[in-house]
């Protein structure tokens, strides 16, 4: 049986769980936020450039270095894109697997304070 089984784990074993549980799942929520972020910041730069290689194209001998500039930076953009959104899905999933560590951190502690004040478990 493990510590996390265990139905003897000590208030203060359970507490220290739910602590740091709820530290991953402050730690997944920026991650999350970071993400989401990038992945807006990746878009706007995706239309800029898509912006500039439209306006690119009215220019002269210029306007092709610019063109194929652009070009290039929405490329990456897009690259940036994918890679961010994949960031977030795991991101996404990291906070998921977070928030239930957390709430059954929080239900054996529920517990722990139960058997210790000796009340049943649950009640």
């Amino acid at each position: 049986m493990t510590d996390l089984e265990s139905p003897q784990q000590t208030t203060a074993h359970a507490l220290s769980e739910w602590r740091q549980a709820e530290q991953v799942v402050a730690v997944a929520r920026r991650g999350r936020l970071a993400a989401e972020t990038a992945v807006a910041a990746a878009q706007e730069a995706a239309e800029a450039a898509n912006a500039t290689a439209e306006a690119a194209k009215a220019a002269l001998h210029s306007a092709q270095l610019a063109e194929t500039s652009a070009a290039r930076t929405a490329a990456a953009a897009k690259i940036i894109i994918q890679a961010t959104r994949a960031d977030m899905a795991d991101a996404e999933a990291d906070n998921a697997m977070a928030d239930v560590d957390e709430a059954s951190a929080h239900l054996r502690y529920r517990d722990a304070v139960d058997r210790a004040s000796g009340r049943p478990a649950g009640s």
